[in-house]
């Protein structure tokens, strides 16, 4: 499983591009745009083609799951612990039927203690980030950890491999597919690696 995170801010042809992605086989796109508005997400989505809204997870406004046929919601670290406490509550008003439900952790002792079923869980960082200066990677090995992670920070074709050695079921990828100058030529090589690693 490749999971790719939107670039936090736009890039030229950044929704070109993401079609392409899909086109090459991309199946979970995280919708993290933390400086865009309600109508901004509406906006951002409409511009993407409709047969590939059921491959995105959205990070902000979940309410965006009724009205987009999107693939699921995902719960950011803190939104997690704001929340995930009374979740009946939080997802009385939300249309989550065949919808999958993520979060983002950063302490694999947090991750494993977490009594809330999520369909898979974003750990990070992994190895030291290439979009986050200064993001310096912790190695976690999960494999003792008996559910579906994936691994991120530092993510790239030559770290896939340790990625799984390490126990993560899948990656999360941002720079090493946004920060490079061909994205998807960089998504292809990532896919072509991953999918002769896991056979």
């Amino acid at each position: 499983m490749i999971v790719l995170i939107a670039p936090e801010h736009d890039i030229p042809n950044e929704i070109e591009i993401l079609n392409q992605l899909f086109q090459e086989g991309l199946q979970y796109y995280h919708f993290r745009k933390p400086n865009k508005n309600y109508e901004e997400h509406c906006s951002y989505l409409n511009q993407i083609d409709k047969q590939y809204h059921n491959r995105i997870v959205v990070h902000y406004f979940h309410e965006l799951i009724n009205e987009f046929d999107l693939k699921g919601i995902h719960f950011q670290e803190q939104k997690r612990i704001d929340h995930i406490d009374n979740p009946g509550q939080y997802f009385k008003n939300l249309n989550m039927f065949g919808k999958s439900i993520s979060s983002s952790f950063h302490e694999p002792k947090t991750l494993e203690d977490c009594e809330f079923e999520f369909d898979y869980h974003l750990l990070s960082p992994v190895f030291s980030s290439i979009s986050k200066v200064g993001y310096e990677g912790r190695g976690f090995n999960v494999n003792h950890i008996d559910k579906f992670i994936i691994g991120m920070g530092g993510i790239n074709a030559d770290t896939i491999i340790e990625t799984f050695k390490l126990g993560f079921k899948g990656v999360g990828v941002l720079g090493g597919i946004w920060n490079s100058n061909n994205p998807v030529k960089s998504f292809i090589e990532l896919k072509t690696v991953y999918d002769t690693t896991i056979i």
